[in-house]
């Protein structure tokens, strides 16, 4: 019985602190998420705009950090999956409410907003096309995981005057790759966001395409067409020997192989429950994903970034840090007709802690 009273008392303390910053506010946002009250979420964000708080700063000052906060969460093992869903959710429906509340009138052109295909991490480039209408843009906002056929289709339906697509994960990039040039080929500038791009925009760099590291950057970019067309071509002469191909088309041969020298090497895993075995195949798998997509941009930094986060991931769910040395190193041992992806596995396997392997 006392449970109604409490919120009533935080919502409370969040209207107050909302006449203020939104950085006053986030603490309390984070409280709404974990208790996956949207309804408490969605009062402060208002509440921050009636109290003449810009929505830009809304989106990119509350709820922006607040999801980077969420995915630590998940990281750390402190939030499930469901847990983290619900957040994500609940901010999704929160920049809505932001929208719905704002509503602003478009004096720009069309700009089209997209995940590369395969990429389901929505809320970022989602805030991107928020901060974008604020600013005075006709926003098509595509969503998550967009087949390139498609946005091309809809590219020569409607004129766009660009296209920002979005990537969170390294291992997307030869599929980026391929959806910017299919844009290009539709005469549409392109600029792209996300970490999958590196923290610095090093990949994009590589693949010739403007990059943006944060919303209000992008839409500087958008605005000035002349800039977001004179970018560098790309550097991917190293394509030439054929090895990124070989080991896309050796993925499944890899991810058996490296499971079963597991099962024989580390005898725990043969009692695997079913929700520890599918895990354990998408982990193998995405070393081989992001090994490829290292080889594809030439930059050994991409792989090893990834084993050191995998490392950390592994880490707090139990799993010792031998066991991912004894995968990299199997995957060392299958790859010596490939020899830079041999030499990444091995600058991989080099960063993991000076364990017993």
């Amino acid at each position: 019985m006392t449970a109604a009273p409490a919120r009533s008392d935080r919502r409370g303390e969040s209207d107050a602190t909302a006449a203020t910053d939104p950085g006053d506010a986030y603490v309390d946002y984070l409280d709404c998420l974990a208790d996956a009250d949207e309804d408490a979420a969605i009062d402060l964000a208002i509440g921050l705009l009636d109290a003449g708080v810009p929505a830009e700063r809304v989106l990119l000052d509350l709820v922006a950090p607040a999801q980077a906060e969420v995915g630590e969460r998940w990281a750390r093992n402190e939030w499930s999956v469901a847990q983290e869903h619900a957040a994500t959710h609940i901010s999704e429906r929160v920049v809505a409410a932001v929208a719905t509340h704002v509503n602003p009138r478009p004096t720009g052109g069309r700009v089209v907003v997209a995940c590369m295909d395969g990429e389901w991490h929505a809320l970022p480039p989602r805030l991107v096309a928020e901060v974008l209408r604020l600013r005075g843009w006709q926003v098509t906002f595509l969503g998550a995981s967009v087949p390139a056929a498609h946005l091309v289709s809809y590219l020569h339906r409607y004129d766009a005057h660009a296209v920002a697509l979005a990537c969170a994960l390294p291992m997307r990039l030869p599929h980026a790759h391929r959806m910017i040039e299919a844009c290009r080929r539709s005469d549409v500038p392109v600029v792209v966001g996300g970490r999958g791009f590196g923290a610095d925009g090093r990949w994009a760099r590589r693949l010739g395409v403007a990059w943006a590291p944060d919303a209000p950057s992008a839409a500087e970019l958008i605005s000035d067409e002349r800039a977001l067309r004179r970018v560098p071509p790309a550097r991917l002469g190293h394509l030439a020997d054929d090895e990124y191909a070989s080991l896309v088309r050796r993925r499944g041969e890899l991810i058996d192989s490296a499971l079963s020298d597991l099962r024989e090497r580390v005898p725990a895993t043969r009692t695997y429950t079913a929700s520890q075995l599918d895990s354990t195949v998408s982990d193998l798998g995405h070393l081989v994903d992001f090994l490829a997509a290292a080889v594809y941009v030439d930059d050994a930094s991409l792989f090893t970034e990834f084993v050191e986060w995998l490392a950390g991931i592994l880490s707090s769910r139990g799993v010792p840090a031998s066991a991912l040395a004894r995968s990299l190193e199997h995957y060392a041992g299958a790859l010596r007709d490939f020899p830079r992806a041999e030499r990444m596995v091995a600058l991989g396997r080099a960063g993991l802690p000076d364990v017993d392997r």
